[in-house]
C-alpha cells in the first residue's frame, strides 16, 4: 500500500472511529429499541413504557449529578448512601408536612456533598477515597435513624410524587427530564460550566489562571448530593416506604455506568448531558429485555460488565485523542 494510501485508510478509521464515540451510544440505544420491539410487541405499551420510566428516572438523576463530578476528573461514591439518608429522614419529617420533610432531606444531600467536596477541594484528598469514606458513614448514619426494619410511608403527597403521571408520563419522569435540561444549560450556557470542564481538563493549569478551583469543586460536589437526595425521596414516594438498608445499594455504580457508556470520560474535561441520558436508557432497556426474557440475573451482569468495559476502552481512547 503506498504512503498515500496508508494515510487514507488511518484517516478513514480515525472517523470511523470519532463517529462511534460521538454518537456510537444513540445508535445502540436506537438499535435496542427496535430489536425490543422485533422481539416483544407489547413493549411499546403504555404501562410497559410508564414501568421504565418510573425506574430509569432516579438512576438517571442521580447520573446527572455524577456526571458534573466526573467532568471534573472526580467520582463520588457517596450518592448511593445519600439515597438512604434522605430516604430515611423522609418520614420522620413528615409529621411537619411534606415540603419541611423535602427541605431537610435535600439540605442533608447537600452537606453529606459538603463534607465530600470539601475533602477534595481543601484537603485534597482523593476523590475515590473521600466518598468511598462518606459512603461508608452516610450508609450507617441512615440505619441508624432509620431502625432496623422499613418504614412504611403513607404521605399521599409524597405517594403522588412516586406514582402520579403529568399527560400520561410520570410526574418523575418530567422532574428528571426538568433537571437533565438544567444541567445541559448549566454545562454549555454557563461560567461555571465552562470553568468545570477546564478543571477536568487541566486542574492545575485552572489554578494558575486563577480559576476558583476549590469553590467549583465544592459546587460540583453539593450538587451530586443535592440530585441524589432527590432521587431518594423519589424512591420513597415510589416503593410507599423507606428502607436505607437497602434503597440506594449500588446506585453509584449505576450512574457511572450511565454517565461512561454516554461519553463522558473518565479523564474529566468532558460532560456529556445528552449522552448520560442516552447511557442510562441504554442500561435500563439492557436490563428490562433480558429481564423479560427471563434470562437469568447472573448473565445479565455480565452483559452489563462487557457494556462498561467496552464504554471505558472508548471513553479512553477519546481522552487520549
Amino acid at each position: 500500500m503506498s504512503t498515500l494510501g496508508w494515510a487514507v485508510a488511518v484517516r478513514d478509521r480515525d472517523h470511523v472511529r470519532h463517529l462511534l464515540q460521538e454518537y456510537g451510544v444513540y445508535a445502540a440505544l436506537v438499535a435496542l429499541f427496535a430489536i425490543s420491539v422485533g422481539l416483544d410487541s407489547s413493549f411499546l405499551s403504555v404501562a410497559n413504557v410508564r414501568i421504565q420510566l418510573f425506574q430509569v428516572s432516579p438512576t438517571l438523576l442521580v447520573a446527572l449529578g455524577m456526571a458534573l463530578v466526573i467532568g471534573t476528573e472526580g467520582i463520588d461514591l457517596s450518592v448511593g448512601a445519600v439515597i438512604a439518608l434522605s430516604a430515611a429522614v423522609v418520614p420522620l419529617y413528615l409529621g411537619w408536612g411534606l415540603p419541611v420533610a423535602l427541605l431537610v432531606a435535600v439540605l442533608l444531600g447537600a452537606v453529606s456533598g459538603s463534607v465530600g467536596g470539601a475533602m477534595v477541594a481543601f484537603t485534597r484528598t482523593q476523590p475515590i477515597v473521600a466518598t468511598l469514606s462518606l459512603m461508608i458513614g452516610v450508609r450507617g448514619l441512615a440505619e441508624i435513624v432509620n431502625g432496623d426494619s422499613a418504614k412504611p410511608v403513607t404521605d399521599a403527597g409524597l405517594l403522588a410524587l412516586g406514582s402520579d403521571s403529568v399527560a400520561g408520563v410520570p410526574l418523575m419522569a418530567w422532574i428528571t427530564a426538568a433537571c437533565a435540561v438544567l444541567t445541559g444549560l448549566l454545562v454549555r450556557r454557563t461560567t461555571f460550566g465552562r470553568r468545570l470542564v477546564a478543571i477536568g481538563d487541566n486542574r492545575a493549569a485552572s489554578r494558575l489562571a486563577g480559576l476558583p478551583v476549590r469553590r467549583i469543586l465544592l459546587t460540583v460536589y453539593i450538587l451530586s448530593g443535592v440530585l441524589a437526595a432527590v432521587a431518594g425521596v423519589m424512591i420513597v414516594g415510589h416503593g410507599a416506604e423507606a428502607d436505607p438498608a437497602n434503597q440506594g445499594l449500588n446506585m453509584e455504580l449505576d450512574a457511572i455506568t450511565a454517565v461512561v457508556v454516554g461519553g463522558t470520560p473518565l479523564s474529566g474535561g468532558r460532560v456529556r448531558v445528552l449522552g448520560t441520558v442516552a447511557g442510562a436508557l441504554f442500561m435500563q432497556l439492557i436490563t428490562a429485555v433480558l429481564t423479560q426474557h427471563n434470562v437469568p440475573t447472573s448473565y445479565t451482569q455480565m452483559v452489563e460488565a462487557a457494556i462498561i468495559c467496552l464504554a471505558v476502552y472508548a471513553s479512553q481512547e477519546r481522552g487520549s485523542r
